[in-house]
């Protein structure tokens, strides 16, 4: 292998750590409307598929390991912010902060019920288009 080619050719999953399969589900699934693709065995976890990307959840105290949200934020595609925003506060989902413009697109962050950062986005500059911010 020469130093111009990647080990890595895709992403598979992203995971986050979680504390109650049941409560993911009830977010993934119920608020953010989410297909839950598989479920694993005891409550230990499941997947859930965005169109792009599947999220991973895996209730880490049945795996020995210390809860701990992520706070590496997962960009969440929508085709509108404010709507995206709207219906998710009507579903009781706390944003911190203004939706952001950087001049390319916009943001709104936000958590699931453990503490996992999200974040809606949307660009609307054409591709090589530079921030403002």
């Amino acid at each position: 292998m020469n130093a111009q080619e990647s080990l890595v050719t895709g992403t598979d999953f992203v995971f986050l750590p979680i504390t109650s399969f049941e409560r993911a589900e009830q977010f993934y699934s119920g608020v953010l409307g989410l297909e839950c693709s598989k479920r694993y065995d005891d409550g230990l976890g499941g997947e859930f598929e965005t169109g792009s990307l599947t999220i991973q959840v895996v209730d880490v105290a049945k795996i020995g390991r210390e809860f701990e949200p992520s706070k590496g934020a997962i960009a969440l595609h929508v085709d509108d912010v404010a709507a995206a925003r709207a219906e998710l506060e009507s579903r009781d989902v706390g944003f911190q902060g203004e939706t952001m413009d950087s001049g390319v697109c916009y943001q709104a962050f936000f958590e699931d019920r453990d503490g996992n950062a999200l974040i809606l986005h949307h660009r609307y500059a054409p591709p090589g288009a530079k921030p403002t911010r």
